[in-house]
């Protein structure tokens, strides 16, 4: 099994890049951000049409750029026209986030899932990504809530850590899965089989006798989305290390 690298576990996380006011997040100001700050950078992976890896976390550009298109409808030169939150930020490649990163600073990628259900219609997003990894030099980790996604890019890369994105999926989030599904993807049911070496679960549910199990057989937990001193501080009791947003972590 491929090891999470040491960085991941020794610098704090910044959730969409080091996001704040006039610095939209998953924007290359926000990585510029991290990076002055040393921290790692989460990022989020969409398609823009013709499965070109944007870093976008929604599924539509409401509520990050006006707009009720959805991303994966729109070529990567018209989404190189939209603006972030009213700033002067850009929809970024993958490309053009990992040529301004260069290894600089950990990078915590986040595939979304295409398949709408966390099932196996996974389409060929994980293909370009592994496509644009390849040539990458620095520390690079990939994860997905879909299971499926993170086998597929393990198959392509298996030199490549990849984890689980996880929580307890409780009903009242994820009313699109059924309960048998929920039960499943909350007890990490297919950790081992995926080729997963690491989790970044829900802050709010690290007392999952599963997170506890993998932490004791050495597996790193990181946990999302730490937004205070007093959070971080809970959340260390079990995790390795945090994604955050919203204040200083490692002040």
């Amino acid at each position: 099994m491929t090891a999470l690298p040491d960085a991941f576990l020794r610098l704090p996380i910044a959730h969409r890049g080091l996001h704040g006011p006039g610095v939209p997040e998953n924007s290359l100001a926000a990585a510029q951000a991290a990076i002055e700050a040393g921290h790692g950078i989460e990022l989020d992976i969409q398609p823009a049409a013709g499965g070109v890896p944007m870093v976008f976390h929604d599924y539509d550009l409401a509520r990050l750029a006006g707009d009720q298109a959805y991303i994966a409808d729109l070529d990567p030169e018209t989404l190189a026209e939209k603006r972030l939150s009213g700033s002067d930020e850009a929809i970024p490649t993958l490309a053009a986030f990992l040529r301004l990163v260069a290894g600089r600073v950990p990078l915590l990628v986040e595939i979304k899932d295409q398949d709408g259900r966390l099932g196996a219609g996974i389409g060929e997003l994980h293909r370009h990504v592994a496509d644009q990894l390849r040539s990458y030099e620095g520390p690079v980790a990939v994860m997905s809530f879909n299971p499926h996604v993170v086998a597929a890019l393990h198959a392509l890369m298996p030199d490549l850590p990849v984890g689980l994105t996880s929580c307890g999926f409780p009903p009242e989030d994820w009313p699109m899965l059924d309960e048998p599904t929920r039960a499943r993807l909350a007890d990490l049911a297919d950790f081992e089989s995926s080729g997963a070496c690491f989790v970044s679960h829900d802050k709010g549910d690290l007392a999952n006798p599963r997170i506890a199990a993998l932490k004791a057989a050495g597996v790193p937990i990181l946990c999302w989305t730490v937004r205070s001193a007093a959070e971080e501080a809970r959340a260390r009791q079990l995790a390795d290390n945090i994604t955050y947003e919203n204040y200083p972590a490692g002040a």
